[in-house]
């Protein structure tokens, strides 16, 4: 029991000190893609607040992994759409949603950079400008994230990825 503990801990720090090399996630976008307000945003449908970011372009265009990682999702999600999700460095999900289509599969490793999809208008964004939404959610709790805002505890979970893409 107590080799697991020590070996589980092992590899949940190693997994911190892999380095998050980013990028942004749609091929050929630019930070003034997306409002860099919408993070938190509220009110945001039944989610009840944005816990993440839509970066906006024309359907079909190329969806590209924001960092190293592992496939470890990919579907459809009634909300989301189709969806991948990306098990990055520092224990963090990058979650795409609202894709045409996805072109990766749940146990692939992608490269930053790697097309995972194209832009669409999936999930509940069916009808709208074609883009993606874009979230970051950690794995390991950082407390003194949380607000006390509307759900403002979930924010030691979720990263503003306008913060990591500049």
């Amino acid at each position: 029991m107590k080799y697991a503990l020590s070996l589980l801990l092992a590899i949940v720090l190693l997994g911190m000190l892999i380095p998050e090399k980013m990028q942004i996630p749609v091929q050929g976008a630019s930070s003034s893609d997306w409002n860099h307000n919408t993070f938190w945003y509220e009110p945001w449908g039944s989610s009840g607040v944005h816990k993440g970011i839509d970066i906006f372009g024309k359907k079909g265009t190329p969806t590209l992994s924001a960092t190293n990682g592992f496939v470890v999702y990919t579907g459809n999600l009634s909300k989301g759409g189709n969806v991948v999700a990306v098990l990055g460095p520092k224990w963090r999900i990058h979650y795409y949603a609202h894709l045409d289509s996805y072109s990766v599969s749940a146990g692939e490793y992608v490269d930053a950079g790697t097309v995972i999809g194209q832009l669409g208008d999936s999930g509940n964004a069916k009808g709208k400008q074609a883009h993606i939404h874009y979230s970051i959610l950690s794995l390991i709790p950082i407390p003194w994230l949380a607000t006390t805002e509307t759900q403002g505890w979930k924010k030691m979970f979720f990263l503003n990825p306008h913060d990591k893409l500049l």
